[in-house]
């Protein structure tokens, strides 16, 4: 057995649905690399390289190539349900030859370990090939694909195989908030898995005394357009979104230079989408959330709690936010402050994948 300070290998595969889970396990894995310096990592994503160097620096092998998509979106709150089943139709075709090909990719990596926010076909390949796996997240694919999908003639042997293929996994580590997942039997529930941000406000360009704020709608595009964004007296809004030209108002967020955490901790206020990554962060920094609601997202309930549990909180309708932008602002700064969130889910999951890395695992495939 090799000496616990030896070097390990660890295989992060993400889901490439937006930047979210790529975002959440980022904090995770420096945790990791806190307790193991020498860890050497793989992320699996077909994310692009320079988002994942932001998050996890640059010494890791990026495999760029995963058949997992999450769901197919119209925009960042509506769901393709036709192109999803598709995907879905096509990945499980022959599920069994995916998994296979798929667990012929680690055995030749080798990892000691894989992780998994959230594809399932990687668990199961994990399984196949004889080497210990956790799934981490706040959502599954198999109860978000029954939700929105359940009823098409092809689900039940869809669901049946992707609710194998999570319960390969030694453990579902539950981030905390997180959906309901009735279709996972092995479900570990730990807290907030998020990085809080450094203030940097006196960084930023800019009279002390203007307002900032943040529209952010995560790694998919939505379909409200800046250009049709109100204009404040007093305001800038950074953006993700693309910015008119014809906008003083209105810049790219990486005009500013920080870090995505540390922006959302140095603003007045974030416009989003309830997403995992932008509502913990500001809910480990306390900044006011003006939000879309998204009431047939299944995380959303959970979300949208402990959001207004840590913040300032108001979901409103796109045309109530276009339509008086100021009196909603109004209305979500008046409300209550809250007590901010801790992140004790960062050091709760890199211990389980501490203890993971250890475990003697031999090299029989299971069958």
């Amino acid at each position: 057995m090799l000496h616990p300070s030896a070097s390990k290998h660890l295989w992060l595969a993400l889901s490439p649905h937006g930047y979210g889970h790529a975002a959440m396990t980022a904090p995770v894995i420096q945790a990791l690399r806190r307790r193991r310096p020498e860890l050497r990592l793989t992320i699996q994503t077909a994310l692009p390289r320079s988002f994942l160097d932001e998050r996890y620096g640059s010494d890791f092998v990026h495999v760029p190539e995963i058949p997992d998509f999450g769901l197919k979106m119209l925009s960042a709150t509506n769901v393709d349900l036709d192109a999803s089943a598709e995907g879905y139709r096509r990945l499980h075709a022959d599920f069994i030859g995916l998994v296979e090909g798929e667990a012929a990719r680690l055995r030749d990596a080798r990892p000691d370990a894989v992780v998994a926010n959230v594809p399932y076909a990687t668990l199961a390949a994990a399984a196949r090939a004889g080497i210990p796996a956790v799934a981490l997240s706040s959502l599954n694919w198999a109860d978000m694909y029954r939700h929105y999908l359940g009823d098409r003639p092809e689900a039940a042997a869809i669901w049946a195989e992707m609710r194998d293929a999570y319960d390969s996994a030694r453990a579902f580590l539950r981030a905390t908030p997180a959906m309901e997942m009735p279709s996972i039997g092995n479900v570990v529930d730990i807290g907030t898995v998020a990085r809080r941000g450094r203030n940097r406000r006196d960084e930023l360009p800019g009279p002390a005394a203007a307002r900032l704020g943040l529209v952010a709608f995560g790694g998919i595009d939505h379909d409200l357009s800046m250009a049709r964004w109100p204009r404040l007296e007093g305001w800038t809004w950074a953006s993700a979104q693309d910015c008119p030209p014809e906008r003083d108002d209105i810049l790219s967020w990486r005009e500013l230079g920080l870090p995505f955490a540390d922006l959302v901790a140095s603003v007045d206020v974030i416009v989003t989408k309830p997403g995992y990554g932008t509502f913990t962060e500001a809910g480990l920094s306390g900044v006011p959330v003006l939000y879309v609601a998204r009431p047939d997202w299944p995380e959303s309930p959970a979300m949208d709690l402990w959001l207004m549990a840590h913040t300032r909180a108001l979901a409103v309708t796109v045309e109530e936010m276009l339509g008086d932008l100021e009196s909603q602002l109004r209305t979500l700064f008046s409300l209550p402050s809250q007590d901010v969130a801790q992140a004790m889910g960062n050091e709760e999951a890199a211990e389980f994948i501490d203890r993971l890395l250890l475990a003697e695992v031999g090299t029989c495939e299971s069958s």
